[in-house]
């Protein structure tokens, strides 16, 4: 699957012309990098980088406040353009920060004032992988300061870059050798805030590999009998033939 990167910032119709490129280098570099991009359906910085994600062929998914189409380009004055799907939360600008940031693997900061703050906050708090986009003004310029002085570990973990296409490049490596094995706070077996537990030492009925407690990937009910598996490809296998799996395993 495709990790999704959110690109969190500024909305205003004032923003300075060299951070709106800086905004669509971050947006063609998650492009390049065949990755997903969210932004929160805004226009400003966040659109800036969904321009230039579009433009080099990538997908992106905005996460708009409005019930509609029409409130979204009536009512708040968003954009359409640049954006392959645009999701109706009907939660308004503060309600639909917690889908911006919960649809992200990796969230990014980008100027911003009040809206981008409580959507760092989100992410910090969920333990999220955040990059900072510094020398792009507003939040993103005082996110270190900020965060030193909330002295809350989370789980979450911060880079800061000038570089929008070095900053993804760090983000991504990062992610896919450490920060993958717990993403965020609503994971099992993430000291901050575990969700959920498990003891499987099961076999997964599709590959035979014995899942250790704890770490299955996925989980089937069938007739009140419950299968692990050891990733998701094999639970999907399991989908596609359940009863081929389910008569090996009696056997």
């Amino acid at each position: 699957m495709q990790l999704k990167i959110g690109v969190m910032g500024g909305a205003g119709n004032n923003v300075p012309d060299n951070f709106l490129r800086l905004a669509a280098l971050l947006g063609e570099r998650i492009a390049e990098a065949d990755c997903i991009l969210v932004t929160g359906a805004c226009p400003g910085l966040p659109l800036a980088a969904a321009r230039g994600a579009s433009e080099r062929g990538g997908m992106v998914i905005g996460i708009s406040p409005a019930l509609s189409l029409d409130e979204h380009a009536y009512h708040y004055g968003s954009p359409t353009l640049a954006h392959d799907v645009l999701i109706f939360t009907g939660s308004g600008l503060m309600g639909r920060e917690v889908v911006n940031i919960r649809s992200s693997d990796i969230v990014i900061i980008v100027g911003g004032s009040s809206g981008t703050l409580g959507e760092l906050a989100i992410a910090y708090d969920e333990g999220k992988l955040i990059g900072v986009l510094t020398g792009t003004g507003g939040i993103s310029d005082m996110v270190k300061t900020i965060l030193e002085t909330c002295q809350k570990a989370t789980g979450a973990r911060v880079l800061y870059s000038d570089d929008p296409q070095q900053l993804v490049t760090d983000l991504l490596e990062v992610y896919r050798t450490e920060h993958f094995r717990h993403p965020s706070v609503f994971c099992r077996g993430n000291e901050h805030e575990p969700m959920l537990s498990g003891a499987e030492g099961k076999r997964d009925a599709v590959c035979g590999m014995t899942v250790p407690p704890g770490q299955a990937a996925a989980r089937r009910k069938r007739e009140e009998v419950e299968y692990v598996f050891c990733s998701l490809r094999c639970a999907e296998k399991f989908d596609e033939q359940p009863r081929r799996y389910l008569e090996s395993s009696k056997e």
